[in-house]
């Protein structure tokens, strides 16, 4: 059986995504992949993922040794897709949780080192952007507390924050609120909002404590398919992130802006 006979698998996705199919191989999965615009956008987003956890990571990865001998355990280990997506997971977990306990840590002691740039305004588009990739392609529980609870979601995320929350109505720009959860943002309670379209493509909006006290202006991030706007106004930082045009997002971010400041 050819190449272009051999159905294209799950298997054979996550192999893509990680370059480890030959030249031939490739080509079909991409032809594949055209003709299959739902896995296609899948794929697009494991991509943005991958590339967010190595631009994370990258800073810690030493050769060791042993390697070679990790290496030999491939044949033992779970299949590909297991090991991606578990890994994936944990690290981008990992990550969210040591950002903010970082900075929650040693934020005041990079603050006051002369030449430092260490601040909240620096640090919540990471955090913002880790979260995104953790809860957004949950399917089952991408969030504590639901739409259908709003009430109670904004006593309660605003009781942790000490902040009079809103969730924002962003039904006129096409996405609907599918609900929130309490994370870890610079080591303190933080929340996040998770809107979706009508195609299923979400977003989301963190909000964490800003104990400086200062005030930022407007300021966009992109990280591969990902964008994300953010400020810090007052006692609060927020920034919104998702998989849309920039343009797009700073529409949706003005109008979270707009409804927060009410």
């Amino acid at each position: 059986m050819t190449d272009d006979q051999k159905p294209v698998t799950e298997a054979d996705l996550h192999a893509y995504v990680d370059g480890f199919l030959d030249a031939e191989r490739r080509q079909v999965v991409e032809r594949w992949l055209s003709d299959h615009p739902q896995e296609a956008a899948e794929v697009r987003q494991w991509q943005a993922q991958a590339a967010n956890l190595q631009a994370a990571f990258s800073g810690y990865a030493r050769p060791d040794d042993n390697d070679s001998r990790l290496l030999s355990r491939v044949r033992t280990a779970p299949p590909p897709s297991t090991v991606w997506r578990r890994s994936a997971l944990i690290a981008a977990s990992l990550l969210l949780f040591m950002s903010g306990a970082a900075a929650g840590i040693y934020g005041e002691r990079f603050i006051n080192e002369p030449g430092s740039i260490q601040t909240t305004a620096d640090s919540l588009p990471g955090q913002s952007k880790t979260a995104f990739l953790v809860y957004a392609s949950e399917k089952r529980h991408p969030v504590e507390v639901g739409a259908d609870q709003q009430e109670h979601l904004v006593t309660w995320l605003g009781k942790r924050l000490d902040y009079k929350l809103v969730a924002p109505d962003l039904t006129s720009l096409g996405f609907s609120l599918v609900g929130g959860r309490l994370l870890p943002v610079n080591g303190k309670a933080g929340a996040m909002l998770m809107y979706q379209d009508t195609a299923g493509q979400r977003l989301t909006v963190l909000l964490g404590k800003n104990p400086e006290n200062a005030e930022t202006s407007f300021r966009f991030q992109s990280a591969g398919t990902l964008e994300t706007f953010y400020w810090i106004d007052g006692s609060i930082g927020y920034a919104v992130t998702g998989e849309v045009s920039r343009a797009k997002l700073q529409e949706i971010a003005e109008e979270c802006y707009r409804q927060f400041e009410t």
